[in-house]
C-alpha cells in the first residue's frame, strides 16, 4: 500500500464521502471514481476534479440508523479499523467521529461547554481553538464539522470521551471500556 498526502480540503471531501465507519480512503475513492482493481489507471492529465463549491467543512454522510449506540460502540472497539490505530490520538479521533455519528445533536450538546481554566477543548473551526491556545495543535475531526485540541495528555483525552459519552447517555461500563482503550 503507497502513502499519499492530500491537503485538508481535499481530505475532508473525501471522508464526507464515507459510508460505514472504518471505510479506509482506499475504498472510498475507488467507489467515487467507478474504479475496480482489474482497471488500468487513468493518466492523471485525462483527470479532471471540479472544484468545491463552499467553503463549509463537509459532514459525513454516516447515520447510524436504527441501530443501538453501546453495539455501535462495542463494535467499534472490536473492529480492525480500530485495532490498527497504534496511537492514542488516532483511537481519540475515531471514537469522537463514531459518537457524532451516533447522535450529533448530543455530541454538539457535550462539547458546547466542555473546557479547561483557559482552554477551549472543541470548537467549530481551528481559529477559535488557536486563540484560547496557539500550542493546541487543533485537529479537525473527521466526518464532523468540530475541531478539537489534540495536546492534552491521554487522560485529559479520556475524560473528554467520559464527558461526551456521559452526555450521551451510555452505560458507566461501556464508558469505561472506551476509556481504558484510549
Amino acid at each position: 500500500m503507497k502513502t499519499i498526502e492530500v491537503d485538508e480540503e481535499l481530505y475532508r471531501y473525501i471522508a464526507s464521502h464515507t459510508q460505514h465507519i472504518g471505510e479506509s480512503a482506499s475504498d472510498i475513492l475507488r467507489r467515487m471514481l467507478n474504479f475496480k482493481s482489474a482497471q488500468q489507471p487513468v493518466p492523471a492529465k485525462e483527470v479532471s476534479v471540479a472544484p468545491l463549491a463552499s467553503q463549509d467543512v463537509p459532514v459525513m454522510n454516516t447515520k447510524v440508523v436504527a441501530q443501538n449506540p453501546v453495539r455501535v460502540i462495542r463494535e467499534l472497539l472490536l473492529s480492525d479499523a480500530y485495532a490498527e490505530k497504534n496511537k492514542a490520538i488516532d483511537r481519540f479521533m475515531l471514537i469522537l467521529s463514531t459518537l457524532y455519528s451516533l447522535d450529533a445533536k448530543s455530541f454538539e450538546s457535550a462539547t458546547e461547554s466542555m473546557h479547561g481554566r483557559t482552554r477551549v477543548y472543541f470548537a467549530g473551526d481551528e481559529q477559535t481553538l488557536l486563540a484560547a491556545g496557539k500550542q493546541s495543535k487543533p485537529r479537525h475531526i473527521p466526518g464532523t464539522p468540530y475541531w478539537v485540541i489534540t495536546n492534552t495528555n491521554t487522560n485529559r483525552k479520556r475524560s473528554m470521551i467520559d464527558a461526551i459519552m456521559q452526555e450521551m447517555n451510555f452505560p458507566a461500563n461501556v464508558i469505561e471500556k472506551v476509556g481504558n482503550t484510549i
